[in-house]
């Protein structure tokens, strides 16, 4: 992994606070926080969720709830750390009641996200549960149907591979899916030591969000599961069985 240009840290950089002052959909009005997304700025491994939670909203930080325990835990497993991976989400404001998010909301946000894979480069990105998959892939194929099934891929002029996985939420609520979560990510380091895929992927556009294929889960699920709230706070919405990315 070659470390990152000055020049992309200072784009980086600009690109997160861009993110921070963004008003191009009405998500800026009832956020608490933006969330940008946070890690190695030259990371070989990006995950990707779908838009942040209660706490990801309050911290202006992606995945430090609960899930973002087990994503943790997951990466030890693996011999890795979350300073060493890339985490983002598709969306990087959190619907107020955790709504589904809106095409208009995608269509602002997308574009943060190609132009952060443009500048970090990873070899492999992994897309957390059943929204970011789609929306990466431009395939309406479930998360049930293609977990753990790696697949080049072309973002922002950028050879990859996609690699989805559950979302460590589905985990959390259906612990019978803790296993597969667990198989699947250990076939991580094994993706990371193959060369990058060749030129020629089949191509998505950097600023087309695919027809139909958008999130239609709420995102607070999608981007992470709250963990305790302290009690002078207010409680964060549970999550619902179809907020949890499995269809």
């Amino acid at each position: 992994m070659a470390p990152a240009t000055e020049a992309d840290l200072v784009a980086l950089a600009a690109l997160c606070a861009e993110v921070e002052a963004c008003t191009l959909c009405d998500l800026y009005a009832t956020r608490t926080r933006a969330v940008p997304g946070e890690g190695d700025p030259a990371a070989d491994l990006v995950f990707v969720g779908e838009a942040p939670g209660y706490h990801e909203d309050q911290q202006g930080r992606p995945f430090v709830g609960q899930a973002g325990k087990l994503l943790e835990q997951l990466l030890v497993s693996i011999g890795l750390t979350r300073q060493q991976v890339f985490i983002a989400n598709v969306l990087k404001s959190r619907p107020p009641n955790n709504r589904d998010p809106r095409p208009e909301e995608i269509a602002a946000c997308q574009p943060y996200l190609w132009r952060q894979i443009a500048l970090i480069k990873p070899k492999v990105i992994c897309t957390l549960g059943n929204h970011a998959t789609k929306l990466l892939t431009g395939n309406p194929a479930g998360i049930t149907r293609v977990h753990g099934r790696p697949q080049a891929i072309e973002i922002a002029g950028h050879n990859l591979y996609l690699y989805p996985i559950f979302h460590p939420a589905a985990a959390l609520y259906t612990p019978a899916m803790l296993t597969t979560l667990k198989e699947d990510f250990l076939r991580l380091p094994e993706l990371l030591a193959q060369a990058a895929p060749p030129a020629g992927a089949a191509a998505l556009p950097v600023h087309d969000v695919p027809a139909g294929d958008g999130p239609s889960a709420p995102a607070g699920a999608a981007g992470d599961v709250p963990a305790v709230t302290p009690a002078e706070a207010p409680a964060a919405p549970p999550a619902k069985p179809e907020q949890l990315g499995l269809f």
